[in-house]
């Protein structure tokens, strides 16, 4: 079911980039704007950008199997990878295309027409924006959030975009259309490089959100009182599914079937913090021996700028 869902989601995200595309082309036809060209080739962006998220949300939701027991989870990381990369590519084709334009103003024609046009883009991709970013912090999915960000950003593109032409048009200062066109190239590029480093810090394990880690050890120090107590406590995020692991002090006394059916209710009590699907791993030491205060060590390379490289 949440599949399904996520996957609607996406096949709206790439209806909503093919008709922008129609009604920005359109105003950069009627109009010669740079402004409104620039806005028009980030749609043709937000298309092949959603369907490759489409592609690989596919891939991210397909179960464990032999050859990826964790999942496919990250596969979400590629796609906002990927968006990013694209939206960089834009930007950049877009000062390219400006620059000369800066040296050589070209008047400009029906700016009343293209702007309705571009208005009605922006309409249509700030419903689809809000849907899927509502929607990928409701599923915690990165694809659906990113995407949803991206047409976001789109909207604001416009804005500016439009209110810039209504500048060149009352004030006939023709440069300003494609120096607008440069601006909303830099504002393309920053969102660019967010999505591009979340989804680096995605690949390299990142911890979940402190908040929810909070939530975590605040119901472990609940239990102390217990003579229960934890430590080792390690966590990583891969698209949608949490991995959570730690060590749990029971007393020595109980019997390995008391320590597990313990366990499992702490497993099933974190489990149910979370929207996501979350794997817990526990391990069972008894609180009075010394060497179960042993933790887990993190690997860390410390270099100090004398420390020779060479092999």
């Amino acid at each position: 079911m949440k599949t399904r869902s996520l996957k609607k989601f996406m096949y709206l995200s790439i209806a909503a980039a093919v008709v922008t595309i129609g009604l920005k082309f359109t105003a950069y036809l009627k109009t010669g704007s740079m402004g409104f060209f620039s806005d028009a080739l980030e749609s043709f962006v937000n298309l092949f950008a959603a369907v490759i998220a489409l592609i690989l949300l596919h891939i991210s939701e397909k179960p464990a199997d032999e050859g990826h027991e964790y999942g496919h989870g990250k596969a979400e990381y590629f796609s906002s990878a990927i968006e990013g990369a694209l939206i960089l590519i834009a930007a950049f084709s877009i000062i390219y295309t400006s620059i000369p334009r800066i040296i050589h103003p070209q008047p400009l024609e029906n700016l009343g027409i293209g702007t309705l046009f571009s208005v009605g883009a922006s309409l249509v991709n700030l419903f689809a924006g809000t849907l899927l970013i509502q929607n990928g912090k409701k599923h915690r999915s990165m694809v659906l959030e990113a995407d949803g960000k991206h047409l976001m950003t789109d909207v604001w593109t416009s804005a500016g975009v439009i209110a810039g032409v209504l500048v060149v048009k009352f004030t006939g200062l023709l440069v300003l259309d494609p120096i607008i066109a440069i601006l909303v190239a830099l504002n393309i590029v920053y969102t660019g490089y967010k999505l591009i480093s979340r989804s680096a810090s995605g690949l390299m394990d990142a911890s979940i959100p402190q908040e929810e880690i909070k939530q975590i050890t605040g119901y472990f120090d609940s239990l102390k009182g217990k003579n229960i107590d934890y430590h080792s406590l390690l966590t990583r995020q891969a698209g949608h599914r949490k991995f959570i692991s730690f060590h749990l002090l029971v007393p020595g006394d109980w019997t390995v079937k008391e320590g597990h059916d313990y366990a499992e209710i702490i497993e099933q009590r974190i489990e149910n913090m979370f929207d996501d699907t979350v794997t817990v791993t526990t391990h069972i030491e008894p609180i009075e021996d010394p060497l179960s205060l042993n933790d887990i060590k993190i690997d860390r390379m410390n270099y100090s700028d004398d420390d020779d490289f060479d092999t």
